[in-house]
């Protein structure tokens, strides 16, 4: 697997050489086309990304908006709910021209050259994936006609509305899980997710049918119940063997690397948020001192782990407790999770089973919300152990958290959605999705000087600032239709 990810680049770059020479300067050894297998591995670890936007839209707003991070510096906008506006935009500067393009030239490639129906499903439901995370972000956003701009010229795509978005991804899960069976896919090894496993993309559309299905509950709860209650029926993750997630290694090229783990080796001035360790210590969870060490000596001890109270600079910290620096404070933990080879989760079995729990609190479906609350919890520890060994929780110990700290009946979507909450970190995209999903856990928003949303947690991210002049005419469409270009405008889904 690693050699398939060492070879992406230089594959990648010999098949766009000599573009343009007319046919006698044609290499006739040379394929006249990528590899459909090697444009797989582009994609997932373009929908991975780098650090450009995993460090923007990722980190500086979205962690720090949902508290699981928090930082003095002025630069972490969402820390403090201040406005860059080429940070806000940063995962849709990156997927248009990466994820997106990859994935839109696959499909046709794979019609072109008559591959079977599992090939094109599997690149189907990586296509909703990337969507689902810009859409989610954004709100309305170019759809239909994107990444089309070599295959049919289209330089100005239009921006969908949301609901026909959801529409239509919903509509590309059930269809590739339909054409999924249970053998391996042309794309072999290729596929680093999945090694072209066709049982774990049916389980995984399915769970991101579940995902997106839920999505719908404030807007509505009539067709989320159809769609979640269809996702179940059809099979879902089944164990952290169906993680859909990208392994990493540490090079030779950027695009190896886990974007996260790239901010984290030049950016020292992340601490882990107090709203987060609070949580994590109120319930003596052994996930502390895997998530974070402290700043100063690297200790892990939980006594030793106190987390950073977000919206603060420099100054106010001084003035509030005389302190000068944060070294006292925990950060993510170096020695585990924040690594350059490091997995970058996309969804989780752990994820999953909070849904089901969920699903069977709403309505009745899936069984035993405990059960599904407890498979939670105990598959949220076990993951960690993709980190290494020293991610690896004793079974004893998922035992005794559970036992103190069980299920709580009369509170149960507020305790799902928390837990939900602490199994996404670094996965922010998510985290920030379901929160405003559910409104849980409940946060309390920072009041930063010269913050741009009076005070309350941003709704969403804005546009590129280049699509203003360069797609005018569907950039305000898009705006009329959806609200103005800020942070506090709420996309369709999230209604209040």
């Amino acid at each position: 697997m690693k050699k398939t990810i060492y070879i992406l680049m230089f594959a990648l770059i010999m098949g766009a050489c000599d573009e343009g020479f007319e046919e006698l300067n044609v290499n006739p050894t040379r394929p006249s086309q990528v590899d459909v297998s090697t444009k797989l591995t582009a994609a997932q670890l373009f929908a991975s990304s780098e650090r450009y936007d995993n460090w923007r839209a990722g980190l500086i707003y979205q962690s720090t908006m949902m508290q699981h991070i928090a930082t003095t510096a002025g630069y972490w906008d969402g820390d403090k709910y201040t406005w860059n506006r080429g940070y806000a935009s940063s995962l849709m500067d990156r997927y248009y021209g990466n994820a997106v393009k990859s994935l839109e030239d696959m499909l046709v490639q794979l019609d072109e050259e008559g591959a079977p129906d599992e090939m094109k499903a599997i690149t189907r439901i990586m296509r909703v994936f990337v969507f689902s995370r810009l859409t989610d972000l954004y709100g309305d956003v170019p759809y239909s006609e994107a990444g089309k701009a070599v295959l049919e010229g289209i330089l100005t795509p239009k921006y969908d509305p949301q609901s026909e978005i959801y529409a239509d991804m919903l509509n590309e899960l059930q269809e590739a899980a339909a054409a999924l069976g249970s053998g391996t896919s042309g794309f072999g090894d290729a596929d680093i997710i999945y090694q072209g496993d066709q049982a774990k993309w049916k389980r995984l559309a399915n769970s991101l049918m579940l995902r997106l299905g839920f999505r719908l509950i404030k807007v509505d709860p009539a067709a989320s119940q159809q769609w979640v209650t269809q996702a179940i029926n059809g099979g879902v993750m089944e164990s952290n063997a169906d993680i859909f997630y990208v392994p990493h290694t540490a090079g030779p090229e950027g695009v190896n690397r886990n974007g996260n783990g790239e901010v984290f080796t030049v950016d020292g001035n992340p601490r882990l948020s107090k709203t987060f360790v609070d949580f994590l210590q109120a319930g003596n969870d052994p996930r502390l001192p895997i998530l974070g060490a402290r700043r100063g000596d690297g200790s892990t001890d939980p006594a030793d782990l106190q987390g950073f109270p977000n919206g603060l600079n420099a100054q106010m910290l001084m003035d509030m407790t005389g302190e000068e620096n944060t070294d006292a404070y925990a950060e993510p933990n170096r020695n585990i999770i924040t690594g350059e080879d490091a997995p970058m989760f996309f969804q989780t079995y752990a994820e999953v089973e909070f849904m089901l729990a969920e699903a069977s609190v709403r309505w009745g479906l899936a069984g035993d919300a405990e059960t599904h609350y407890n498979n939670g919890v105990r598959a949220a520890m076990e993951m960690l152990s993709l980190y290494g060994d020293g991610g690896v929780i004793a079974s004893g110990d998922i035992d005794t958290y559970l036992a103190n700290n069980p299920y709580d009946a009369a509170n149960a979507l507020e305790q799902i959605n928390t837990q939900y909450w602490a199994a996404t970190f670094l996965n922010e995209y998510e985290t920030f999705s379901n929160w405003r999903r559910t409104g849980f856990p409940v946060l309390v928003p920072v009041n930063f000087p010269g913050n741009v949303t009076n005070g309350t947690i941003p709704r969403r991210m804005s546009y590129s600032e280049s699509e203003q002049v360069n797609n005018k005419a569907n950039y305000d469409e898009a705006i009329a239709r959806q609200g103005p270009d800020e942070l506090t405008t709420r996309v369709w889904w999230d209604v209040q």
